[in-house]
Formats: C-alpha cells, structure tokens, sequence
C-alpha cells in the first residue's frame, strides 16, 4: 500500500437544532471571549441569534465580525483578525457559507500565531498556533469544515490559498435547520459544489490519494446524488438537508487529504473576475473538464468516473467502461439543467473575449492542476472554457 497522511476534524456533530446548543457543545473549548465570524445576510434574517444566545448562556462575551462577503478579501481577512486581537478572542466561531468559514480559519491562525499571512500561503507553510475554533456550516456544500485550506482573493480576482492542518477545527457543527431557508439555486449550486468535491477527490492524481479518501467520497457521492434533487424540490425536507450537510462533510473530509484538481482550477477565474458562487462556477466547468479528462483514456480517469457512476445515479450494473464514464459526465450535466442551474458561461454574463485570460489565470492554479489525470495546458483550459460557453 502506498504511504499516505489522513487529517481531519478533532470532532463534530450532526443533528438538527444543534447550533442552538453550541454553547454546551463549544463553550469550554473556545472560551470566555469569542469572535463569530459570519455574514451581513445571515445577519439581516437573525439565523445566528440562537447559536450567539447559546455561547452567551455559557459564560462567553461574543464579539460579531459580520463583513465577510463571497470570495473574501485580503483587506476582510486582515480586518477580522484585527477583530480578534482587539477583542482578545480566546476562541473563533466561524458561521456561514465557505467564505465565512475560510475567513475564520485563517483569522484564528494569525490571531492565535502573529505570523504574517504572506509566509503562510501555499502549502504546509503555516507554523501556528491557532486559536480554538469551531465551524458551523449553513450551506451543504463547500465542506470547509473538514478542509485544511482557505482561499482568499488577493487584488482584483486572483485566488490564493493557505493548506495546512492547522487550519482542521476542533468541532464541526451540522444542523440542518440553518439551511432551510436557502434559495433553490443556492441550493443546487452549493449542492453541485459537494459532489466535485467527491469526485475530482476519488480520480486525483495526488501522491496522497488514499483508501480512506476514497471511502468517504464513495458515501458521499451515495448521500449527495440520493438528496440533492429533493432538497431543491423540497425546500422544507429536514431529513434530506441533513444528509446533503453530511454528504458535503464527508466529500470535505476526501478531498481535504486528496486533493482537487481542474475542475477547481478552472472555475476560480470564473468567480474570481464575474462574481458567480463558487459552486455555480465548478457547475459550468464540471462536465468538460470531466470530458476532457476522459478523452485521453491511458490516465484510467474515465475507470474512476464509471465506479462512480452507479453510487450517484442509477446505472447498469457491469464492469467499468469509458462509455459508462461518459455517460455519467453526460448525468452530471443534466442534473445541472434539473436543478434549474445556467448551462452554460454565455448564460451567466460571461463573453466570448473573456475566455483566454480566464484560460491563462487558470495556468496560476498550480497546486490544483497537478493533480487532475490529464495535463492540462493554456490552449487545453482555453478549449474547455469554449466547450462551456
């Protein structure tokens, strides 16, 4: 067997009405003086007020932090951890989407350490420590909350990265209740969103990927394609929204020790210059950088899609084929247009004269790239922009 690493979350809980209960479940680990990073939106309809009462009633003097918007910003990055310093938080709750919950990660890193942020970008660069920290997700679908890594954007649209298990909190809290009030397309595009992560974590071509990777993305492929289209067609299904929060955990917990690849790479420059969620942008690019990989059939890429297939959908039984690969890239599109998502880039704003610089920042997603089956070069990520446009 060849050697591997597996990090993840200390601890978590999956129950719904359990963030209403945080402060019995996180009180003693983050302490009397408790920065809760979250979101203006959140905020606006009161979806953290149980959560804040609860950390309260345990003795906690709760500082909110909620100026984290979609693909937060160096400058937001830097103000919550200022935040956290002048509020002397001896402990982080982040409490959102994956922006909130990046944020909060890496302000409990540089609160809790003092190092400057641009020594800990990249890789396994992070020397820590960090402050305590608990995560509460209220979207199914980036997974942060099992993830070592946090992406922030630098300047006008780059995407950089910090990726160290520091960054792995101490507790993840996944309470259903807090998702069902999500938009439908919120919904579906976050939802998309987790089942990249299973996938491109199941077929990365990491010296890291492993059996326990592979485990977790199978079942959460299993949770993730058996609910995603009820949650969208039954917004108040409770059941449903739980098993898309631990689908999205498990996926999380794969592709933080496997890593993502193309798939990723390439729809950062799409939400990085036009603003669209992430899960949208992985939606878009989804089934044809999964067609482009299987396209060269010596990387056995389209072997893991066609294992895949049969857990997320139904498919013939029989051994794995390209052609059971395709057809499940073919799936993966079509559930897309099911769940009422823009097909294609032209549908999202997007114009044709854009597609080579996308093509070319792509190129600085090195540390994603590496890991797709198939190579991927500027006039590749330039044809598949154009596949999907």
């Amino acid at each position: 067997m060849q050697p591997f690493v597996f990090n993840t979350t200390a601890r978590f809980v999956c129950a719904g009405g359990s963030a209403a209960d945080l402060g019995r479940h996180a009180g003693l680990k983050l302490g009397p003086r408790v920065l809760f990073v979250t979101d203006q939106g959140l905020r606006a309809i009161g979806l953290e007020k149980p959560a804040i009462a609860s950390l309260e009633a345990a003795g906690a003097n709760v500082t909110v932090f909620d100026a984290v918007e979609a693909d937060p910003s160096l400058a937001t990055l830097q103000a919550a951890t200022e935040a956290a310093k002048t509020c002397n938080a001896t402990g982080i709750v982040g409490f959102g989407g994956g922006s909130s919950m990046d944020v909060a990660k890496l302000a409990a890193l540089l609160a809790g350490s003092g190092e400057d942020i641009d020594e800990a970008w990249g890789v396994g660069n992070a020397k820590g420590p960090r402050l305590p920290l608990v995560l509460v997700p209220t979207t199914a679908g980036t997974g942060s909350e099992a993830t070592p890594v946090s992406i922030i954007t630098v300047g006008e649209n780059e995407k950089r990265g910090v990726s160290s298990p520091l960054l792995l909190p101490d507790l993840a809290v996944l309470d259903a209740d807090l998702t069902l009030g999500l938009p439908a397309p919120i919904t579906a595009a976050t939802g998309i969103d987790a089942m990249v992560h299973a996938i491109e974590a199941y077929a990365s071509k990491s010296a890291n990927n492993n059996p326990v990777s592979g485990m977790l993305a199978r079942e959460a492929l299993v949770l993730l394609g058996a609910h995603i289209e009820t949650v969208v067609d039954e917004p108040g299904n409770r059941d449903a929204r739980q098993a898309m929060l631990l689908g999205s955990m498990l996926a999380g917990m794969a592709f933080g020790n496997s890593p993502v690849a193309a798939v990723h790479a390439l729809a950062y420059p799409i939400g990085g210059m036009f603003h669209i969620p992430h899960g949208l942008s992985n939606a878009l690019v989804l089934p044809h950088v999964l067609a482009f990989n299987i396209a060269e059939e010596s990387n056995g890429s389209w072997r893991h899609y066609s294992e895949l297939a049969p857990l997320a959908f139904p498919a013939p039984a029989g051994e794995p084929s390209p052609e059971k690969a395709k057809a499940f890239v073919a799936e993966l599109a079509d559930l897309s247009k099911r769940l009422g998502l823009p097909p294609r880039l032209r549908d999202c704003g997007i114009g044709e004269d854009a597609l080579p610089v996308m093509a070319a920042d792509a190129m600085k997603q090195t540390r994603l790239l590496v890991n797709n089956p198939r190579d991927v070069g500027e006039a590749d990520a330039l044809a598949i922009y154009r596949a999907a446009w």
